[in-house]
């Protein structure tokens, strides 16, 4: 594959010899709406005023000009909570008592729903508490493909398919915009491992980079306006995202039609000429580059005033859209809120994966089972903070013994539990234990005692936000703690074993299928999530989440991994730039490692389907409490879209939800492509005995793929295969049609 073509010029700009698709955005930007303003306030400004609007102010706020009646921005940090307030220098707690917020499931939960409608109600509800607390602008979603099942922000990110990741990035961005909240879209862009991050450089191919990587951002900002950006901390082809004209100019501002403002991760901003230049609009937190060193790159002559104004009108751009809210009024009020509560456990519900159903375990019978062992430190621990980087100050949150409790005290049911095994925590990580320990022989012991006394267990395990944290990948995706061990032990005791992983990120689940006829992925799942959890359970509500990437074998058979291009050598140890910057320390972040994106356009299901690599549970799986039956597939193309109709019937006993995947191969392409690519779904409610036609249509353009001879998209003629499925290893029906040339 032909690397992306750059040309460094002596100005510090970079010039990308790659023509753009020539598409315009579908509707006028909202922040275009007052431009004869902006140019008016502008006039007015001093050289001095402009300069202090393009750095932080404050921890979470950047300025604006007082005397001139413009706002400061003030940020929210995110993407799964409105973090709560901080002193104005510092990382230290305010001390309010109105900022604990609702904490919504993170990421990977919202992504294991499959519901663009939900990913709206979660803007919303993010919106709402932002703008209760003053806010402006939320720093989320957070939207990078997950590439690596060790990625340490797995749990905050979406999915590892580019399509969904893009639906429900668009459904976020409308429901926080609509509701007076402006996203940042982060991390832009290629920000796929945390190791190193503040100074690997990406080398990738503009196929992938075009197909895979940049698409949930493109859709969020051609389809939903999305207002603002931040700039990642790692490199793409040499250069750092935050001065990186080929992301920042060419394609998001000049292709895809971006007319908000772009922000640095804190602590990602590197220089002064070359990030303004190149489209950086806030350096944050501090003004190390964009405050004086930047007024003195202008009197010098070296940075335009034009180039000072154009930062300073996107920024206003922004600011004018969204009303500023008087200090006077925020904080008044507790952030969270029930219409947000219960979106948060509207999230959860429908996230919960079922991914065994054996046993007939599940859902539990009070009458049959009298006396439930719940056992696991994931049962009671909560995880709204942890590890590094953001976390929610949460007002409440309901542990899954909490929600199991809630839900059967009422029948009769004796509920004990046990620990069974050490949960990670903060010290275990900053004293470098390693979270793949053995088990602790006492706690199993107990554990084991209580499971020969009870008529069902119930474990409550995986990973917690000390094993999954931002600025460190996993080593492994094993169990911790002895889990494995403890599992086997449980199920020798009493067979009767559902298991419920906690986790926002895939695991090795092999030993852990053998021990569990029953087995449920729960995620970080928010305020509500003990109560939705024992809802599925229970069965009140059918679950109905499906996997938003693939949970392999082994390690070794992810893409990333089996090509030994990660993990890489770093060239120095210098730390994660952003706990430096917590603690306040100098590192420079220079000279770091090469992540070599070898395995291309194949990543997640890409690579297992097409390479044939046998999985543990593909991506889109989720299995139900009801039975659903495909059929009458009928399938079409125009010169413009291609079209599919089934029916879907529920023949089960129970109301349900399915989500019907559409995915595309292209067995005759002159070129290489996966097996199939998801390229449409959707999440159907069901009654039993309930038929209903399933339409959809899909824009022969979602079909194109990158040339990169000609650096545009490319439409390819010949025979495209549908294929209809429950997930992409299930798939029910098929059917071909002929894509005429173009």
């Amino acid at each position: 594959m032909k690397r992306i073509n750059q040309l460094l010029v002596g100005s510090g700009i970079l010039i990308v010899s790659a023509c753009t698709t020539g598409q315009k955005p579908e509707k006028r930007s909202a922040l275009m709406a007052h431009e004869d303003e902006i140019t008016a306030l502008i006039d007015r400004m001093t050289l001095e005023e402009k300069v202090n609007m393009l750095h932080g102010k404050h921890m979470f706020s950047s300025a604006g000009v007082e005397r001139l009646g413009i706002a400061d921005v003030e940020y929210a940090d995110g993407p799964f909570g409105i973090r709560e307030e901080m002193e104005p220098n510092s990382w230290n707690p305010l001390g309010l008592t109105t900022d604990s917020a609702t904490f919504f499931p993170t990421g990977s939960a919202l992504a294991a729903t499959w519901s663009e409608a939900l990913a709206y109600d979660y803007g919303t509800g993010m919106a709402k508490e932002a703008r209760l607390r003053g806010k402006d602008m939320i720093l989320g979603p957070a939207i990078n493909i997950q590439r690596l099942p060790t990625g340490g922000r797995t749990y905050e990110y979406l999915s590892e398919d580019p399509l969904l990741s893009a639906a429900l990035s668009v459904g976020y961005t409308l429901g926080a915009q609509d509701n007076g909240a402006a996203v940042c879209l982060k991390h832009y862009a290629l920000n796929n491992q945390e190791n190193d991050r503040g100074s690997i450089d990406v080398k990738v191919s503009a196929r992938a980079m075009r197909e895979i990587y940049l698409p949930p951002f493109e859709a969020a900002v051609r389809e939903a306006d999305a207002y603002g950006v931040m700039a990642a901390y790692n490199k793409v082809e040499g250069y750092w995202c935050s001065e990186n004209a080929m992301l920042l100019q060419r394609i998001l501002r000049d292709e895809w039609g971006f007319r908000g403002m772009v922000i640095s991760d804190w602590g990602g901003t590197h220089s002064t000429v070359g990030a303004v230049t190149a489209g950086l609009n806030v350096e944050m937190p501090g003004s190390r580059y964009m405050g004086e060193a930047l007024l003195d790159s202008v009197k010098a002559g070296v940075v335009s005033e034009s180039v000072i104004d154009t930062r300073v009108r996107e920024i206003l751009r922004v600011r004018l859209t969204i009303a500023p809210i008087p200090r006077t009024e925020a904080n008044k009020v507790m952030t969270s809120q029930p219409a947000q509560q219960q979106i948060a456990y509207n999230v959860a519900a429908h996230s919960i994966v079922l991914l065994k159903h054996d046993g007939n375990l599940l859902p539990i019978d009070s009458k049959k089972f009298k006396s439930i062992a719940v056992i696991g430190d994931n049962a009671v621990r909560r995880q709204s903070q942890g590890g590094v980087g953001a976390g929610v100050k949460a007002l409440y949150e309901v542990t899954p013994l909490e929600g199991i409790t809630n839900r059967l005290q009422e029948s009769g049911v004796t509920i004990k539990w046990a620990q069974g095994y050490h949960g990670y925590t903060a010290r275990d990580r900053y004293t470098r234990v390693s979270p793949y320990s053995d088990a602790d022989p006492k706690l199993v012991t107990e554990a084991v005692q209580l499971a020969k006394t009870s008529d069902l267990v119930i474990f409550v395990g995986g990973n917690n936000r000390e094993v999954e944290t931002e600025g460190s990948d996993r080593i492994g995706i094993t169990l911790p703690m002895g889990q494995d061990e403890l599992l086997q032990k449980l199920a020798a005791a009493n067979p009767r074993l559902v298991a419920v992983m906690v986790t926002g990120a895939p695991l090795d689940l092999r030993r852990a299928q053998e021990a569990a006829p029953a087995m449920l992925i729960s995620w970080f799942n928010g305020s509500e999530g003990g109560n939705a959890l024992a809802d599925v359970l229970m069965g009140k509500v059918s679950p109905s989440g499906k996997l938003p990437f693939t949970f392999p074998l082994q390690l070794d058979d992810s893409p990333a991994y089996k090509l030994k291009v990660y993990p890489q050598e770093a060239t120095q140890k210098q730390g994660d730039v952003f706990v430096n910057l917590v603690d306040k320390k100098e590192a420079a972040q220079q000279g770091g490692p090469v992540a070599d994106y070898a395995e291309d356009i194949f990543v997640g299901y890409r690579w297992f389907d097409t390479k044939e690599v046998p999985v543990l549970y593909p991506f889109g799986h989720g299995l139900s409490y009801t039975t659903f039956t495909y059929s009458d597939l009928q399938v079409r193309a125009d010169e413009k879209t291609l079209y599919a109709t089934l029916q879907l019937s529920n023949d089960g006993s129970r109301n349900g939800e399915e989500v019907v995947q559409l995915y595309v191969g292209r067995p005759d392409s002159q070129i290489e492509r996966p097996l199939k690519e998801l390229k449409s779904f959707r999440r159907i409610a069901l009654q039993p005995g309930e038929k209903k036609e399933v339409e959809i249509q899909i824009p022969l353009e979602k079909l194109r793929h990158w040339d990169e001879t000609t650096n545009d998209w490319k439409l390819e003629a010949g025979a495209a295969d549908v294929l209809i499925g429950s997930s992409s290893q299930d798939i029910r029906l098929s059917g071909t049609v002929q894509i005429a040339a173009r």
